[in-house]
C-alpha cells in the first residue's frame, strides 16, 4: 500500500494539473463563444450559395466545362483541416482518419493541403504527400485565407495536375456535436434527388456565355464553402476541446476523491498503530 508521504504528493500534482485543466476549458469556453456567434451567422449564406449552386447547374442541361467535369489526371487534392494545438479529444485524429481510411482515397495518388499543424504531423508520419501547409490559418481564419487556398487549389485543377478536390474538415452542429466530414468540391456534383421537381423543368440561360459565367461562379462557391468549412472546423475545435477539458477536470476530481479516502484510511491506520503500539508499551511496563 502506498505510504501517506506518496499518496499526498500524488494528490498535489493532481490538483495542480485539475487547475490546468479548469484554466484550459474557461478560455475554450470563450474562445468557442465567439467562434460559435460566427459560425451560426456565417452559416445560412454558405448553405444558400450551395442551394443556389446545384439548382442552376441542375437547369444548365449538359455543359462541357472543366470544373463540370473529371481532370485527366488520376491525382487528387485533399484539403485537410485541423487545429494546431492537442488536448482536444479526437478532434484531429478523426478528420485525419477520414482521409487514412476511405478506400477510395490512394496515398500514392493524394496531394494534402494541410491547414493546422496536428492533421500535417500525422499525415506526414504516415507518408502523405504534403504539398502546401497554412498551420496559421487556423488562429483567425478569413475569406481572404480561404480565397487564396481556392486560388492555388483551383490553379492546379485547371493545369492538370490533380483530376479531383475534396475537402476534410469538421462540422459544427453545436456546442457538444461536431462530425467529420469528408465533401468532394470538383467536379461539381448534383444531387438531382435534392432538386425540386419545378425546377428540373426549367432550363438555365447564361450571359454573355455559359463558360465565362460559370469561370467567375465556380471559383467564388468553392471559396465559400472552404471559408464555411475553416469557421466551423475553428467553432469545432474549441467546442471538443472544452468538452475535453471538461472530462479532464472531472476525472481528476474523481482522483483527488479516492486519493482522499486513501490517505485517510492510511492515516487512519497509521494512528491505530500508533495507539496499539502505546497500549503494548503500557501493559509491558506494568
Amino acid at each position: 500500500m502506498a505510504s501517506m508521504r506518496d499518496i499526498k504528493r500524488r494528490k498535489s500534482s493532481i490538483s495542480s494539473t485539475q487547475q490546468i485543466t479548469k484554466a484550459m476549458k474557461l478560455v475554450s469556453t470563450v474562445k468557442l463563444q465567439k467562434a460559435k456567434n460566427r459560425a451560426e451567422q456565417t452559416n445560412p449564406y454558405f448553405n444558400y450559395m450551395y442551394k443556389t449552386v446545384s439548382s442552376m447547374l441542375a437547369k444548365s442541361g449538359n455543359i462541357n466545362h472543366p470544373y463540370l467535369t473529371p481532370g485527366a489526371s488520376s491525382k487528387k487534392a485533399v484539403v485537410v483541416i485541423t487545429s494546431n494545438r492537442g488536448l482536444a479529444g479526437g478532434y484531429n485524429n478523426n478528420v485525419v482518419k477520414l482521409v487514412t481510411e476511405n478506400d477510395e482515397l490512394k496515398k500514392e495518388d493524394l496531394d494534402i493541403y494541410a491547414i493546422g499543424g496536428k492533421g500535417e504531423e500525422a499525415l506526414q508520419l504516415k507518408g502523405y504527400n504534403i504539398v502546401a501547409s497554412a498551420p496559421d490559418v487556423m488562429e483567425n481564419p478569413t475569406y481572404e485565407d480561404a480565397q487564396v487556398l481556392c486560388d492555388r487549389v483551383l490553379k492546379s485543377f485547371t493545369d492538370g495536375e490533380i483530376g479531383e478536390i475534396y475537402l476534410a474538415y469538421t462540422h459544427f452542429k453545436n456546442t457538444v456535436t461536431h462530425e467529420p466530414t469528408l465533401i468532394k468540391l470538383l467536379p461539381v456534383e448534383i444531387d438531382m434527388d435534392e432538386i425540386g421537381a419545378e425546377d428540373k423543368n426549367i432550363m438555365m440561360n447564361y450571359e454573355p456565355n455559359e463558360e465565362e459565367a460559370l469561370n467567375l461562379i465556380i471559383p467564388k462557391y468553392v471559396t465559400s464553402l472552404f471559408y464555411g468549412a475553416l469557421v466551423e472546423a475553428h467553432a469545432s475545435e474549441n467546442g471538443a476541446r472544452m468538452q475535453a477539458m471538461d472530462s479532464a477536470t472531472s476525472n481528476a476530481e474523481e482522483m483527488i476523491s479516492d486519493l482522499t479516502l486513501k490517505y485517510n484510511r492510511a492515516r487512519q491506520g497509521s494512528i491505530t498503530q500508533e495507539l496499539t503500539e502505546i497500549i503494548a508499551g503500557a501493559n509491558a511496563i506494568s
